[in-house]
Order: C-alpha cells, then structure tokens, then sequence
C-alpha cells in the first residue's frame, strides 16, 4: 500500500542534523580522514563538481575548421600503422581500469554506507563484512554497463560519422543537423534511464542490501515492491534531487570564490578533494537513508 506522510524536505533537516554529529561533534580530523576515504573509494569513476570558467577565447571560421580537419584526416590516414594498435591498447586499458575501479567503488559504497548508519570511521570491517554484497553489486552494475554499451556505441558511432561527413562536405546541412539531433536525443533518453537505474540502486537498493545482507537482484525486487506502491513519491524523490543538485553546486560554486579558488584547486587533489568534499557526500547519503526510513522501521538503517 501507498505510504502516506512521506516527505522529500524533512529528511533535509535529518541529514544536515547527521552530518554535524559525525563530523562536528565533536570535529576529529582523523574520522575525516577514515570517512573520507571511504566515500573516495565509493565515489572513484564518478563525476564530481566540475566548473568551468570559460572557452579559449579563440574562433575559428568554418573554413580553417574544414581545413584543419583535412589535415588531420590526412595525417591519420598516413600513420594508420601505429595509431590504429595504439587506439586499440589505450581502449583496452581504459575498459580493464574503469571494471578494476566499478569493482572497488562498489565494495566503497557499503564501506561509507557502513559509516554513515553506524556512526563509525572503520574501513577494514566494512571492507570484509560486505564483500558478498559488494560483489553482487558490481556484477550488477558492469552488467548494467554493458546493457548501455549495446545501443549507445551504435548510436555514438553513427553521429560522429553523420558529423564527419559534414566537416567533408565544409558546410553543416539541415538534414544532417537533424539526423544529429535526433540521435543525441535518443542517447540522452537512454543515458538518463540508466541513470536513474543506477541512481535508485545506490540510493535505496544498496541500503536495503546492507540491512537484509541479500544480493543486488534480491534488493531490486523488495525495492520494485515499495516503488510499485509509491512511484509518485519516488517521482517527486527523483525531481526534488535535482533542486538539491543545483544548491549544493551553487554552495560549492560560492566556497570556491570565496576562498580564490583555493578550495578548487583541493577538489581536484584524489582523496583530499572527497575528504574536504565530506560533508557534501555524506550530507547526500544521509538524505537518501533518512528519506527511505520513512517507508517503515524495517528501512530504517539507523535503527540498529
């Protein structure tokens, strides 16, 4: 049955209520620093917040842009004999290291989970404790991966083409900006449902397989349950996230300035960037964990 008095705003109050009890109360910079690097492990491969302060400055007509293009055509036609193996090896390698950091991002989202419900700055237990759970959830998500991969590929493939066959002709034409169009906004609808799959799973799958001990596939099929009874809720979840996504950029945007970009130039530092990042993250999983609570004691992770 629908669950009725469930709220999107006062989970707000719960999470910031949560993070000035793990991280203020009282401040330890070493809980920073074990919290931290859990969140950086559950976080590795993901975007950030990125801000950019504009383009080169430059312009470019569209003849230099044809001509350039010609060269660059010319110089890869000429030097296929190396760049095609060397195209190949770097894919390669970009594949094997985005599944080594999926594999350890997955196990990283129970190791912060863990910290955040309990209150603790542990990383060994975690690491241990919910290896079962954390393997089960990467097999998910490099399937999920791959699911994408099947229709994005093709559709990534035929753009650049449609767009390179525009640079060859020197001029853009209406059909063909069209055709682009079109295909960017199929990848856009299939690029925003997978993410709204893989949203919901860390989100609330993950913390009903941190309560139940149970497998991914496990946890979608109790969470397909709640969400089949509440989809308007979950809806107006998904929605009042973005408004959350605009504040806290804003409120990082304002940090960044106001420290002559100092705190930006922290950000983009591996794990000290997620440890000065801490309390935007663990703000974020607090809300998601306060807001699911509310559909019942037996999702509740604070209870225990």
């Amino acid at each position: 049955m629908p669950s009725a008095n469930v709220s999107v705003t006062v989970p707000v109050g719960q999470a910031i209520e949560r993070v000035k009890l793990m991280l203020f109360r009282p401040f330890k910079l070493d809980k920073w620093f074990i919290i931290g690097f859990c969140a950086w492990l559950a976080h590795l491969g993901e975007a950030g917040y990125n801000f950019n302060t504009g383009g080169s400055g430059s312009h470019h007509d569209g003849r230099s842009v044809h001509d350039a293009f010609v060269h660059a055509r010319a110089y890869v036609m000429d030097n296929l004999a190396w760049i095609v193996p060397l195209a190949i090896a770097l894919v390669i390698l970009g594949i094997a290291v985005g599944v080594v950091l999926l594999w350890v991002s997955s196990r990283g989202k129970f190791m912060f989970l863990h910290c955040v419900a309990l209150d603790k700055a542990e990383i060994s237990e975690p690491w241990h404790k919910f290896a079962r759970q954390g393997q089960s959830l990467f097999l998910f998500r490099l399937v999920l991966g791959l699911i994408g991969a099947i229709p994005m590929l093709p559709l990534l493939v035929v753009a650049v083409v449609m767009v390179f066959k525009m640079f060859e002709r020197g001029k853009p034409d209406v059909a063909g900006v069209l055709a682009v169009v079109g295909v960017v906004v199929v990848m856009v609808v299939v690029g925003s449902v997978l993410f709204v799959i893989a949203k919901l799973t860390k989100d609330f799958v993950v913390p009903i397989m941190f309560l139940r001990g149970n497998r991914c596939l496990e946890g979608w099929s109790e969470f397909q349950g709640l969400i089949s009874a509440n989809v308007a809720n979950f809806v107006l979840y998904l929605l009042f996230q973005i408004v959350l996504a605009m504040a806290i950029g804003a409120l990082v945007l304002v940090v960044i300035i106001v420290t002559c970009c100092i705190a930006g130039c922290v950000l983009i530092i591996p794990y000290l960037g997620t440890v000065l990042l801490l309390p935007v993250l663990m703000f974020k999983r607090a809300y998601s964990l306060h807001y699911l609570a509310q559909y019942g004691r037996q999702y509740d992770v604070f209870a225990g």
